[in-house]
Formats: structure tokens, C-alpha cells, sequence
């Protein structure tokens, strides 16, 4: 053991930190598909040689991928060590999208390659790419209606791409005959592979500086510490039952709602998490495997307490039971498409619908919570190839003690962005015929949620189908302690200038369109924060000025009567008392 102070765990900390910082940069600048390379939809971290568990993730990260690369480092650790995988040799990367092996869905594609020091493996690098498409049904990958996980696309166990430093052939003729655009694969993959072994770099470059015993002292403390300052946070609730109820609009297949059934313990510096009472497995893609389901709680316990570090010891004194015989804990053959980006989110929204009961300091009401998967794939005539465009975006998050939420930000599980419009019309044939700020769609509050987006693509040209596998479409964002939800995702298909709405509101799949059809997408505004009448009128006045909200709604919603710009105070007087009155 090696005596360390304070000041070298602190910069041993940021080192690996910054190792997994340069590994999302390098991923996203050399990465070729727009999803990764401006969106940012990956992560990558370091993953311990013993059982998997986290060590670090860069800031770039997304959430959501923390707990589930924990679980798939483990799975192949287990894997390799059980004689299922084949052990690894300098040089080796493993990839593995499988979603009962510590996944996600299937778009998800994960890298794992083991670092060795003096002869054996000091720990394992891990990252995770969003592909634009894995095969299928649908182009994309997120079929609205699949049954079963077959149709949503190829699945690879853990299988090494590289072995010894070089991409083995066999293995990507296998994986570009069964994804659309293959050629256009090579060069995410090896961005993907290049962001590992830049981690590799700069790791080395720590432990030589500061000694393989002492980083590995370090990280043990780092663990210690992180479990610490969890439980200490946790201490600060009030012991206590706290139960939350979270929906899913649809399977896609049936148009009925899932519940989220949530009951949370808290005793002391512990929390428990119960899923039990939640929907059963369903017949179509909204089913969530257990490592996203896990990652879920760990996302939204990281929400509401930011500046605990990101390690496995943050973990430890959370307990959840395992969700047997719901649609949160799904096994082979249940799809899956909707799990990482769709449930996950509401499975944080339950979280935060139980707390904000018990912290209300510390927890927002319910943010938009969809990443509005919007898949697009055809042929363009022009160029002569065919294309595969996904798309996400952003929504309103929930308002809170302090402020108003976000207007148009990334999902609850990541720090995604919508890639650029004008890189998205650069790549593929269609135009934005609008971009904005959906007004009027957070909710009222004390603190009101954040608006969402609502935009609208053309098709220029050629022909293509459309899928959609959102959320929120039935059920509007959650409001907390008098605030009002935030208002409902809605999609809009116009073919031949008729309207389609989709049967199951934000998902359906193999909607066909051709030149001139378009799509229209409202994304949801996050939920309202406290009584609305507590807002202060000013502030109604401002979001008017501002075309947040119109006068009839300020009067409806706020109790404040605005005419030609200004507050009408008596008015305004009359209408909050006549709602007090009742």
C-alpha cells in the first residue's frame, strides 16, 4: 500500500477523468456518422480488470451508458473467464451489442479492449456508439412494432473485431452484410477502436508518472470515498415509504399504457428501489433489460445529487430489486428498441416523482424525458445511394426550487444533442422547413417547465419510410407540488398534404413518403414546479413578451391578466382571487 495525500488523489482523479474526456473527443471528431460525431451519442470509460465495475467516465458521457458498460465489461470478464468468449491477447477489442448481456438496444454498439501492464490486464477500456442502423426491419432500427428482438437487427455477443491490434475481416463481413450503409460503417468503427487506444496513450502516461501501485491505490480510495459521500447525501432525506407511478404510452403493438409502479425505502444512509406492481412484459419493443433498467436509477440518482463521482462506489448504497416478471427485467426474445432511450427515461421520471416528495430542494419536476427517435431511410436518386437518417431532439425539462427548466434540452439520459440542420441537410435529401421553440408547451408552475422543440422535415427527394419510436404522447411530463404537466409529444405525417397521425401517437414504423411529404414533430415541455399562482406576475409578463405563453393563456394558466404588454393588476387580482375562492 502506498500512503497517498490529498493532493495526488485529487490529480490522480482528474487524470482518469481526462483519459476518458480525450476518449469521447477523439471518438466524436473522427466518427463519421452525424449521430456520433455531432450529437455526441457515445461514452467511454474505465472499467475494472476484476469484476467490470466503473472506475471513470468522462463529463461527454452519456449517463445511461455508465451502469450499462459496467454490466458488459462484466459480462465479458465473466464470459472469457467461464471458456463462452476467447480470452484476450494485447491488442484485442471485443464488440458486443447484445441487450441481455449487459445492454441496452441494439443501435448501441459497445467496444471493450483490455489494457495490459508488465504481462497482465490492469483494467478494460469500454465504449458505446449509437450506429445509425444494425439491420432490421426498419431502417434506423427502432421498429415501433416488433415482436421480437430478431426483427430489430443483428445481435453479437461478445466476439473480437480486433485481434491483435488488426480488424478481423470475417467478423465486419458478417456485421456489413447484415446493416444498411455498410460502407459507411468502417469509419465509425474505426473511430471507435482509435478512441480506446487513445485512452490506452494517455492512461500510460498516468501510471508512469505516478506508479501502477499508486493509481491503483488511488482508484480503490476513489471508490471509498464516492460510496461515502453517496451515503452521506442519502442520510439527508427523511427516512420514510415514498411511492411514484411513471407511464409508457404504448408497446407500439398495443395501445394501451405501461405502468411504472416505484416504491422507494429510505433508512438510513440506504435507499431501496421496488418496481414491483409495474406492467408485465410486453408484446412489443418498450421492454427494458435489467442493465438498462439498473443504469436507469443510477442516472437519475446522479441528477439529483451531481457532485458525488461517477465510480461503482456511488452505486453501493443503492439497492434494487431485481423487477422479475415486469416489463422492466426483459429476457430473450422480448424487443427491445424503445428500452435505452424511451424507458430509461421514464424509469428516472419515476425516481424523481418519489424524491421530489422528500427533497423537494433537490428534485425537478418531470423534464421532457423522450429523444423523439425519428429513423428515415430511402434512396436518394440525386447522389445515387441510399441513405439511413436518424434523428433526436431535445425538450423542456422540469422546473425546479430555483428556477425555471431548460428549454430545449437534451434527453434525461445523456448529454446528446440534435446534430446541426445544416449538416443533417448536407448528408441527406431534406429540408428543415422549421426549427423553434414550441411555445406554450411548459408547464405552469411557481417555477414553470422549459419549452420544447418543434420542427418539421421535408423529403426533397426520392422515396423513404419513416418510423418513430418516442414517448410522451399520451401523458404530458410530470408537474411536482402543484405544477402543471408539460404538454404532450406530438407527430404529424403529411403525405399528398393530408395529415397521418400515427395510431399509437409517438411510434409507428414504415410510414411511406416521397417527394414533398413531410414530418412534424412537437417534442414534449418539461413539467411545472410549485402552484402557478405563486408565479410572480412580472415573470408571466416576461414569458408573454417573450411569446412563451399568449395573454389567454397567462390568464388561464397564471391567473395574470396581461393587455397591450403590461400587467392589468386589478385584473390580474380578480383572477387569483376568484381561484383562491374556490
Amino acid at each position: 500500500m502506498t500512503t497517498l495525500d490529498a493532493i495526488t488523489l485529487s490529480v490522480i482523479e482528474a487524470g482518469l477523468n481526462q483519459v476518458c474526456d480525450e476518449m469521447d473527443i477523439a471518438f466524436s471528431r473522427s466518427a463519421f456518422s452525424p449521430i456520433i460525431a455531432e450529437a455526441n451519442d457515445r461514452s467511454d470509460g474505465i472499467y475494472s480488470a476484476q469484476d467490470g465495475s466503473l472506475i471513470a467516465q468522462g463529463i461527454g458521457g452519456l449517463p445511461v451508458f455508465v451502469g450499462v458498460m459496467h454490466y458488459s465489461t462484466r459480462t465479458i470478464i465473466e464470459m472469457i473467464r467461464d471458456g463462452r468468449c476467447l480470452p484476450p491477447e494485447p491488442g484485442d477489442i471485443y464488440i458486443v451489442n447484445d441487450p441481455y448481456l449487459g445492454g441496452t438496444h441494439l443501435m448501441d454498439v459497445r467496444f471493450a479492449m483490455p489494457v495490459w501492464r508488465n504481462g497482465a490486464i490492469f483494467c478494460w477500456l469500454s465504449n458505446t456508439g449509437h450506429w445509425p442502423d444494425i439491420g432490421g426491419a426498419v431502417p434506423g432500427g427502432f421498429s415501433a412494432s416488433a415482436t421480437a428482438v430478431e426483427q430489430e437487427g443483428l445481435r453479437l455477443p461478445p466476439v473480437k473485431l480486433f485481434r491483435k491490434g488488426e480488424l478481423d475481416p470475417q467478423i465486419q463481413a458478417i456485421i456489413f452484410s447484415n446493416i444498411r450503409i455498410a460502407d459507411q460503417r468502417i469509419g465509425d468503427i474505426k473511430a471507435q477502436a482509435a478512441a480506446l487506444m487513445v485512452g490506452q496513450d494517455r492512461l500510460f502516461e498516468l501510471l508512469d508518472r505516478y506508479g501502477d501501485e499508486t493509481v491503483v491505490d488511488a482508484i480503490a480510495e476513489l471508490r471509498r470515498r464516492a460510496a461515502e459521500q453517496m451515503r452521506s447525501r442519502i442520510a439527508t432525506i427523511p427516512d420514510g415509504t415514498y411511492r411514484s407511478t411513471a407511464y409508457v404510452d404504448s408497446d407500439g403493438v398495443v395501445n394501451e399504457p405501461l405502468t411504472i409502479a416505484l416504491t422507494v425505502e429510505k433508512s438510513g444512509d440506504e435507499l431501496t428501489f421496488d418496481f414491483a406492481g409495474s406492467s408485465p412484459p410486453c408484446i412489443g419493443p418498450m421492454n427494458s433489460v435489467l442493465a438498462t433498467t439498473y443504469s436507469s436509477v443510477y442516472l437519475a440518482m446522479r441528477h439529483i445529487f451531481p457532485d458525488v463521482p461517477m465510480s461503482a462506489g456511488a452505486f453501493e448504497p443503492l439497492t434494487i430489486h431485481r423487477p422479475e416478471g415486469t416489463f422492466l427485467d426483459a429476457r430473450y426474445p422480448r424487443p427491445v428498441s424503445g428500452c435505452a432511450a424511451e424507458v430509461s427515461q421514464r424509469i428516472a421520471e419515476a425516481v424523481f416523482a418519489a424524491l421530489v416528495q422528500a427533497i423537494p430542494d433537490k428534485v425537478t419536476a418531470a423534464p421532457a424525458g423522450s429523444s423523439g427517435n425519428f429513423g428515415l431511410g430511402g434512396h436518394d436518386p440525386e447522389r445515387g445511394r441510399d441513405f439511413v437518417l436518424y434523428q433526436l431532439s431535445g425538450g423542456g425539462y422540469g422546473g425546479n426550487a430555483d428556477h425555471d427548466g431548460l428549454s430545449n434540452g437534451c434527453s434525461t439520459i445523456g448529454i446528446s444533442k440534435s446534430p446541426p440542420i445544416e449538416i443533417m441537410e448536407q448528408n441527406y435529401p431534406i429540408l428543415y422547413r422549421h426549427y423553434a421553440l414550441r411555445e406554450g408547451s411548459g408547464g405552469a408552475g411557481r417555477h414553470r417547465g422549459g419549452m420544447g422543440l418543434a420542427y418539421e422535415i421535408e423529403l426533397l427527394r426520392g422515396d423513404a419510410r419513416a418510423s418513430f419510436v418516442m414517448d410522451h404522447g399520451r401523458y404530458g411530463p410530470q408537474g411536482a407540488l402543484g405544477g402543471a404537466d408539460g404538454a404532450v409529444n406530438t407527430v404529424t405525417v403529411w403525405r399528398d398534404g393530408e395529415a397521418h397521425v400515427p395510431k399509437h401517437l409517438s411510434k409507428e414504423q414504415d410510414v411511406p413518403m416521397r417527394a414533398g411529404d413531410s414530418v412534424s414533430v412537437e417534442t414534449p415541455g418539461g413539467g411545472g414546479y410549485g402552484d402557478p399562482l405563486q408565479r410572480p406576475p412580472e415573470r408571466v409578463l416576461q414569458d408573454v413578451r417573450l411569446g412563451y405563453y399568449s395573454p389567454e393563456q397567462a390568464a388561464d394558466l397564471f391567473g395574470v391578466a396581461v393587455a397591450d404588454g403590461r400587467i392589468d393588476a386589478a385584473g390580474t387580482a380578480e383572477l387569483r382571487g376568484a381561484v383562491a375562492g374556490d
